[in-house]
């Protein structure tokens, strides 16, 4: 249940950043160029200047597929001399849920320099070198990479430390979530932070802010922003909407239209860069479409098993033996605990509510996930798993050796 603190958000925000700074001799501030990040950023900047504590450590990893002024934003805000950039430009794992050859894509694959979105940045704090980091290795996913940031961070200051991110609770359940959740390990009790090792914690000192604040904040204090948002807005894109990160992942894709309007030379390069890049712009944008929502027709004559097994074999290989098997395993779980739920055979559909609650199997749901191309195959219930992430990279890369 949500409590009303008879605060305003503002000075909420900058009292729990006042807190982190006194209670933290270093910490770093996760910035993507976005709107909230931004926002962020410049309450810390403020309420650092008041304490004394300038410059701050500021963390961006730059993810090459990004819109211009997203760039020139971050330029604007590194050559402030209040922060101290780490500015990551290294070759990681990304989701592409655009095209089903290329599942994966690295950004700033040394590999594929000459179709880089645009070059290397050239602020001194940028990091390009795979070699910096002693934890990195080429293709890390991008999750591991946070995570392994912050303990390389804390291992170089050798004390406590805090990353800051930009989360707010009502952008989605995932982030309510990570704000409400009562069994994770906070710093002394306080909900709106993460315990992630024994010395580093992360603090989200925004959780509470509704988009209209972030604007009203900008406003109000006149804090330079990215550009960007205005172009959306002339678009049409409503403030919720409005979001900043690498275009191909799983929901991401439904803005890749924008781009088309927004900035068409990042568009071009975008589709010379990343495989089905025009298709899931294509069929992405509008309700209904196959790439951006489950809504799909059966083909006559066609049971949704043998759809999907259809669909399976008209896969690329490596990608096609990556859903074999978790649909096995979860076919597999079903027949083995599904008497308990009432179910003695995997049906060809089920009660669409119940399937969309994924409390029932059915030959739909799996058809579902393989024409959403659901990579990690969330429909059925699985998450991302580190492991299985190295296994059909790998595969895609022998894939790929042999067509070369």
């Amino acid at each position: 249940m949500k409590k009303a603190l008879n605060i305003d958000v503002n000075l909420a925000a900058r009292e729990r950043i006042q807190l982190i700074l006194s209670n933290f001799s270093h910490f770093y501030i996760s910035f993507s160029g976005g709107k909230d990040s931004g926002v962020l950023l410049n309450l810390v900047i403020e309420e650092a200047r008041r304490l004394d504590r300038l410059p701050i450590d500021v963390l961006i990893i730059d993810l090459e597929a990004q819109y211009s002024h997203t760039i020139d934003y971050i330029y604007r805000m590194v050559e402030r001399n209040e922060i101290n950039p780490y500015w990551i430009c290294l070759p990681l794992s990304l989701r592409n849920a655009a095209s089903q050859f290329q599942p994966k894509w690295i950004c700033w694959d040394p590999d594929d320099e000459d179709r880089w979105l645009r070059p290397l940045p050239t602020h001194y704090s940028v990091i390009s070198d795979i070699n910096f980091f002693p934890f990195f290795k080429l293709g890390m996913e991008f999750e591991e990479f946070v995570i392994e940031f912050s303990l390389w961070y804390q291992n170089l200051k050798n004390t406590r430390c805090a990353c800051l991110v930009a989360i707010r609770a009502d952008e989605s359940l995932n982030r309510y979530r990570t704000v409400k959740n009562e069994k994770k390990r906070t710093f002394g009790g306080i909900r709106w932070t993460t315990q992630l090792s024994d010395n580093v914690y992360n603090a989200y000192p925004i959780y509470d802010w509704h988009v209209n604040d972030i604007w009203t904040a900008n406003g109000k204090f006149g804090w330079d922003y990215n550009l960007i948002y205005d172009l959306m807005n002339l678009a049409g894109v409503s403030l919720s909407q409005q979001r900043l990160c690498q275009p191909f992942g799983d929901d991401q894709r439904k803005g890749l239209w924008l781009y088309q309007i927004l900035e068409p030379q990042t568009w071009q390069r975008l589709v010379e860069r990343v495989e089905g890049c025009n298709f899931g712009a294509r069929y992405s944008k509008k309700q209904g479409h196959i790439v951006g929502y489950y809504k799909f027709d059966l083909p006559e004559g066609y049971t949704y098993k043998q759809y999907s097994k259809y669909l399976l074999n008209s896969m690329p290989p490596h990608l096609s033996e990556h859903y074999r098997s978790r649909i096995f395993k979860f076919l597999v779980w079903w027949r083995n605990n599904g008497k308990k739920f009432g179910v003695v055979n995997i049906p060809d559909f089920a009660d669409k509510k119940l399937e969309s609650q994924k409390a029932i199997p059915s030959w739909r749901r799996i058809c579902k996930v393989l024409i959403k191309n659901d990579y990690w195959c969330r429909g059925l219930s699985f998450s991302q798993n580190k492991k299985i992430t190295n296994h059909y990279i790998q595969l895609y890369n022998d894939y790929f050796l042999t067509r070369r």
